[in-house]
C-alpha cells in the first residue's frame, strides 16, 4: 500500500486551532484535581494560582495546537486522524472506514478502567506508605475534581500520546520505508506510546509514594492498559473514539470510584 497523497492545509489548521483551544480549557479544568492530589507542590509555586492556570492554559493552546497540526498532517500520510472532525470541518462525508463506534469506545474505556481497579486492589497492598498523601476531600468534591480532570485525560493526553507521538512513530517508519507501516509496526507504536503514557504519570506517583520499584511498575503497567486500548481505537476507529474511551475510563477511575469510596491516586 502506498502513502496517501498530500491534502490541503486549511482544514487541518482549523482543526488544530480547535483542538488547541480544547486542550487549553482542559488544562485549566485540571487544576482543582491537582490541588487535591499535590497541594504542597502547588503551594510552593511563587505565583498566584490564577496566573499559573492562565499561563499553563496558554502554553497548552500553543503547544497542543502545534502538535495537533503536525499529527494531522502526518496522520494523512499513514491513514490516521480524526475522521469525524476532519469530515465536519472539511465539508466532506465521513469515510466508511474507519467507522466510529461510540458504544465500543465507551465500553472498552470502562472495561479497561475496571481492570485497573481490580489490579490496583491486588498491587496496592505492596506499595510503600505515602510520603505526600493527597488532600482530604469528601466523595462529592473528589468526584467533581475527577470529572474536571477527565477532560484533560480525554483531550490533552490523547493529543500528545496518540495524535502526535503514535502518529510520529508511524510516519517516521513510513518515511524510511517509503510505504505504509504493517500491523506489527502499528502495534509497536501503540505499545511504545502506552508505556510513555504511563511514564508521564511517574512524577505524580513518585511524589505521593516516593521512588520505589513497585510504584514504577504499577504506574507503567496500569496506565499502559488504558493506553493500549486507546491506541488500538485511534488506529482502527479514529482519534475521537480514543478520546471517548480515555474519558470514559477516567470517569470510572476518578468519578465513580470516589463516589463508591474506593478511589486511589
Amino acid at each position: 500500500m502506498t502513502l496517501s497523497s498530500p491534502a490541503p492545509w486549511k482544514p487541518d489548521l482549523k482543526l488544530a486551532g480547535l483542538l488547541g483551544l480544547a486542550a487549553a480549557l482542559a488544562t485549566a479544568a485540571l487544576f482543582p484535581y491537582l490541588m487535591q492530589l499535590m497541594p504542597d507542590r502547588l503551594a510552593r509555586i511563587p505565583l498566584p494560582l490564577p496566573v499559573v492556570v492562565v499561563a499553563q492554559s496558554l502554553q497548552a493552546l500553543v503547544l497542543l495546537g502545534g502538535m495537533s497540526l503536525l499529527g494531522l498532517r502526518m496522520g494523512r500520510r499513514v491513514g490516521l486522524g480524526a475522521p469525524l472532525l476532519q469530515a465536519w470541518l472539511g465539508g466532506t462525508p465521513v469515510a466508511a472506514r474507519p467507522r466510529p463506534q461510540p458504544w465500543l469506545a465507551i465500553a472498552l474505556g470502562a472495561a479497561t478502567a475496571l481492570l485497573v481497579v481490580l489490579a490496583s486492589h491486588w498491587i496496592d497492598p505492596l506499595l510503600p506508605a505515602m510520603r505526600n498523601p493527597p488532600a482530604h476531600a469528601d466523595a462529592a468534591a473528589s468526584a467533581l475534581n475527577g470529572l474536571l480532570a477527565s477532560f484533560y485525560g480525554g483531550i490533552v493526553e490523547e493529543l500528545q500520546l496518540r495524535l502526535f507521538l503514535m502518529t510520529l512513530l508511524l510516519w517516521l517508519v513510513a518515511r524510511v520505508r517509503g510505504r505504509m507501516p504493517g500491523n506489527t509496526t502499528f502495534w509497536l507504536a501503540i505499545l511504545l506510546a502506552a508505556l510513555l503514557f504511563g511514564a508521564g504519570h511517574l512524577p505524580a506517583a513518585i511524589h505521593i509514594w516516593g521512588l520505589d520499584a513497585i510504584v514504577v511498575l504499577r504506574t507503567l503497567a496500569l496506565n499502559a492498559v488504558i493506553g493500549i486500548a486507546c491506541g488500538w481505537l485511534y488506529w482502527r476507529r479514529g482519534l475521537e473514539m480514543a478520546m471517548l474511551a480515555h474519558f470514559s475510563a477516567d470517569l470510572v477511575l476518578h468519578v465513580l470510584m470516589p463516589l463508591l469510596g474506593s478511589g486511589t491516586p
